[in-house]
């Protein structure tokens, strides 16, 4: 039976078999997690992620880990909060879902999630939470070879929202 994690820590530190990085639409890194990882996995990554000619808003992409403890980084693009309103719970789901899927398309058993778009994109804490959680159960109900969910809280905020909504 799969299971729900909870770390409060550095995304970049984590031995799974691929984190999840909250990327952009160009997947050439940039701020936050997205730029922390860049840097940690090294400038191969940026080589890689130029060939795969971005990604959309909802949707992920499987990138090599090269300087990582993980074997592989699954690149998800999250949402901008523009105010819950255009669609943006859907998109968010929809990361996580991918990130599934692509993890499970390739025989992955760990899976380490940031908060996605909860940093510069804007998306409320409590509700990307809520989101993430309720999207990872959901899908660790259907047959999948993930084993293991992490969910990586770099702020002590996160980690408690977190630890709550686990709770319930």
């Amino acid at each position: 039976m799969p299971t729900i994690q909870l770390i409060k820590g550095d995304i970049t530190k984590q031995a799974v078999d691929a984190i999840v990085n909250a990327a952009n639409t160009s997947l050439l890194g940039g701020g936050g997690v997205d730029g922390a990882i860049h840097r940690a996995a090294g400038p191969e990554l940026g080589f890689e992620c130029r060939m795969l000619h971005g990604c959309k808003t909802g949707d992920a992409k499987l990138t090599k880990g090269y300087r990582l403890p993980a074997k592989y980084i699954i690149h998800a693009v999250g949402p901008v909060w523009r105010g819950g309103h255009q669609g943006e719970a859907e998109l968010l789901a929809s990361c996580y879902r991918r990130a599934i899927e692509i993890a499970s398309e390739n025989n992955l058993t760990s899976l380490a999630f940031p908060n996605i778009s909860t940093g510069i994109y804007g998306y409320p804490k409590d509700k990307a939470a809520a989101v993430a959680i309720t999207t990872i159960q959901q899908c660790l109900e259907q047959p999948t070879s993930v084993q293991t969910i992490f969910f990586v809280c770099f702020e002590v905020d996160n980690f408690d929202l977190y630890e709550q909504r686990l709770q319930q």
